[in-house]
């Protein structure tokens, strides 16, 4: 599939999910990847971080909730929409964690291909 076919409102949407992520492993982790699986309908993120993990994910998946520090409140982020933010841009989300170990997260679009 080449790029030019994916709609502009997936792109946005896979954007809008992976800054979510990325940020809370830079935020919250020691180390942690990202990886992106391109298939002919679907694109799936699949990202692992070592860090502080998550007590009660479901918790964390409320808008507005968060355990963001002081400090990084003052840069800015911790408002509390990243997980919903990628809850919402995602047609399937599968979060994991373990606290003091990290968490996994699988993220999954299905494509609306443009001609």
């Amino acid at each position: 599939m080449h790029a030019r076919n994916i709609n502009p409102r997936d792109s946005r949407r896979i954007a809008v999910a992976i800054f979510e992520v990325e940020t809370n492993i830079i935020l919250y982790a020691t180390q942690g990847t990202i990886s992106v699986l391109f298939d002919n309908d679907k694109i799936t993120v699949l990202a692992r971080d070592e860090g502080m993990g998550i007590a009660d994910v479901a918790l964390a998946m409320r808008e507005g909730y968060t355990t963001a520090s002081d400090d990084i409140r003052r840069l800015g982020f911790g408002a509390g929409l990243g997980l919903s933010n990628i809850k919402k841009n995602s047609d399937i989300t599968w979060i994991s964690s373990i606290v003091n170990k990290g968490t996994q997260i699988v993220l999954i679009f299905f494509l609306t291909l443009v001609l």
